[in-house]
């Protein structure tokens, strides 16, 4: 997703610095210039960023309000990008907007990354930005899970490979409709908002849902195998989800197009279907 955008955005004729540990080869070769540091150290962010300065940064890894801190307090930049989540929504619904969740509104914990469940450090990230540097130019992108063949969670895979293998599975929300993104459509869109002129929160989403139900009938007909529901088999990597679909009107007004969910999930679930045989 990140590379989709440093592609797109080296396109439109910027400069592109990448900020990592530098523990593992980035792939960008020399058409990027490379800062080293620990995004979990305040010091170290003070240490690498001083003195610099940038249109637009694009933080793919602040999850929580102290990685919020420590990037606004070291980087001087004129747009400040955060790649939060819509995990944010307590909860999530069917047209879930923008305005469901105010970072206003609830009350601001500087926190770390495992001082809550992944929800509310998202949360907690995006209330420093509204209550502590709403005076700043920033864009909170609210993302669902990201599907793609570059997927580390392998979340999608884990309904592939059961089915398939006829391993139990534990799924407690099989009929609820859900919405997801493409993970190159991740950076397309981060690249797109550079030079836009919108600040606050924005959702991504691919248009449309589908349900787990659908995703593994779909691997049962293609495959010749048959799923095993069973509360006492594996637990599901999306249990505990609500209904949910996203929408992104508000990104559209800007000119952004989404792609349609089902016109590319069942390639995806193609592909891990080959890889597992």
């Amino acid at each position: 997703m990140i590379l989709t955008a440093v592609k797109r955005i080296k396109a439109k004729g910027h400069d592109v610095t990448i900020a990592t540990r530098g523990k593992a080869s980035d792939g960008y070769g020399n058409r990027v210039r490379r800062i080293i540091l620990e995004r979990t150290n305040e010091e170290s962010m003070k240490n690498a960023l001083r003195g610099r300065s940038y249109d637009v940064v694009i933080d793919k890894i602040a999850y929580c309000s102290n990685d919020i801190r420590y990037a606004m307090e070291a980087v001087d930049c004129d747009k400040y990008i955060h790649m939060s989540s819509t995990s944010v929504y307590e909860p999530k619904h069917i047209n879930t907007i923008e305005s469901d969740f105010n970072g206003k509104s609830k009350k601001l914990v500087w926190c770390d990354r495992k001082a809550f469940p992944y929800e509310e450090i998202k949360r907690q990230a995006e209330c420093a930005l509204w209550q502590e540097y709403s005076n700043r130019n920033w864009i909170a992108v609210r993302y669902p899970f990201a599907l793609g063949k570059d997927d580390y969670t392998k979340r999608l895979l884990f309904y592939v490979e059961h089915t398939m293998k006829s391993v139990p599975m534990n799924i407690d929300n099989p009929d609820y409709q859900m919405g997801y993104i493409r993970s190159d459509e991740v950076g397309r869109f981060m690249a797109f908002l550079v030079d836009k002129d919108v600040r606050g929160a924005i959702n991504g989403s691919a248009e449309g849902t589908i349900s787990i139900k659908e995703i593994v009938e779909y691997v049962e007909k293609k495959t010749g195998t048959k799923a095993i529901i069973d509360k006492a088999g594996d637990s599901a990597p999306y249990n505990g989800e609500p209904e949910y679909s996203i929408n992104t009107d508000k990104a559209k007004a800007l000119g952004f197009k989404f792609s349609v969910l089902r016109d590319w999930i069942y390639e995806l679930l193609d592909y891990y279907i080959q890889s597992l045989r």
